[in-house]
């Protein structure tokens, strides 16, 4: 057995940190250049975090070599759509798992000591905070850590708003134009108030204060996303006019207009980024209807900003959100639709593409009944 092969049940060189929640390895063998695919895969499927010490470019290469292996695995398509959903589900929770366990050693500075490797200060420091010590980090995070950072700073072009948006570490960034396009096709309606729940990068607030709205208040559970809001209106010359507030997701008051884009799929997240497309059993997006009448001032809307990916997933069906929308006072007045542009939607390869080929993209606009 090679000196990379040995693991110990030693303490880790130092505290474990996941942004997606996985758990700490409960082994740990040191790994470089010298081991090969087929024993990072067994070790890292049996359970044992593999601390890497080699080459930076190395690792990279080692971790899509486990990806390739794991691939293959790949299941195939179930007999309905909801089965196929569940499976896939599970399959990229346990490649989350075992791809998670090639980790690196951050020094207490944040910096990776190790060969051929970036800078990684300024991009940790933004997405962990000021350096408090030491930190073993998945490797696969830790990429996941610099590209978000260049996004941040290269910003995501919106063309419905004319300008780039910077999204933050761990907050859902407006790639998918067609949710921003269709606010910014729909007519308003009267007043002059509006707000955004969960505003995420702030894109929405900040559409709705350049169409005209005199006060618009974002709220978002989330400090990484108001952060992250309040840096987008700033940049945009409209921090006298947009308020981001939270954690509750209404804010005090009523409003002309009152905006939701809730994650569009009942499930479980893996990751703070997965917070924005998975909801546990829709929680958010009932008490968006449950909350918007008292929220509305006379003549008000709500806009819901709603995929249907789910009910082509049989995980709810139109009857369902017709029947949540009618339970809480409202009804509908009108609905725009649109089809995604992602790549996703394009993808023969992709497991769920029947369902993703289908999908549309809806803003209803709602009323007290």
């Amino acid at each position: 057995m090679s000196p990379s092969d040995r693991t110990t049940n030693h303490p880790l060189p130092a505290p474990w940190h996941s942004e997606s929640g996985l758990p700490a390895p409960r082994r740990l063998a040191v790994a470089d250049d010298r081991m090969r695919a087929a024993t990072a895969h067994r070790l890292a499927s049996e359970g044992t975090g593999l601390l890497w010490r080699g080459d930076y470019q190395g690792a990279r290469q080692l971790l899509r070599a486990l990806e390739r292996r794991i691939d293959r695995k790949t299941p195939p398509p179930a007999p309905t759509p909801a089965e196929t959903f569940h499976l896939h589900r599970r399959f990229r929770a346990h490649r989350a798992r075992v791809l998670g366990r090639l980790a690196v050693l951050l020094e207490p500075d944040h910096t990776l000591r190790l060969r051929r490797a970036p800078d990684v200060r300024a991009a940790c420091t933004a997405a962990y905070g000021p350096p408090t010590g030491p930190l073993l980090v998945p490797l696969r995070e830790l990429l996941g850590v610099l590209g978000a950072h260049q996004w941040r700073e290269r910003g995501v072009a919106v063309p419905a708003l004319g300008a780039r948006v910077h999204p933050h570490y761990g907050v859902f960034a407006p790639v998918r134009a067609e949710y921003v396009d269709l606010v910014a096709r729909a007519p308003l309606p009267s007043g002059r108030t509006a707000f955004d729940l969960g505003t995420g990068t702030g894109v929405l607030a900040a559409l709705l204060a350049r169409r005209g709205a005199g006060r618009v208040v974002g709220t978002d559970i989330s400090e990484r996303a108001r952060a992250c809001a309040r840096d987008t209106v700033r940049r945009l010359g409209l921090a006298d006019r947009v308020v981001i507030t939270g954690p509750d997701l209404f804010p005090p008051g009523r409003a002309s207009l009152v905006v939701c884009n809730p994650p569009w799929l009942p499930g479980r997240p893996a990751s703070t980024l997965e917070q924005g497309v998975y909801d546990p059993g829709g929680r958010m997006l009932h008490a968006f209807l449950a909350g918007l009448p008292e929220h509305l001032e006379p003549a008000g809307e709500g806009w819901l900003i709603l995929s249907d990916l789910a009910e082509h997933l049989g995980l709810r069906t139109r009857a369902d959100l017709l029947t949540a929308i009618g339970a809480a006072g409202l009804r509908v007045t009108g609905r725009m639709d649109t089809r995604p542009r992602h790549r996703r939607s394009a993808d023969p390869t992709d497991p769920l593409h029947p369902a993703r080929a289908a999908e549309i993209t809806s803003l209803w606009r709602l009323t007290p009944r």
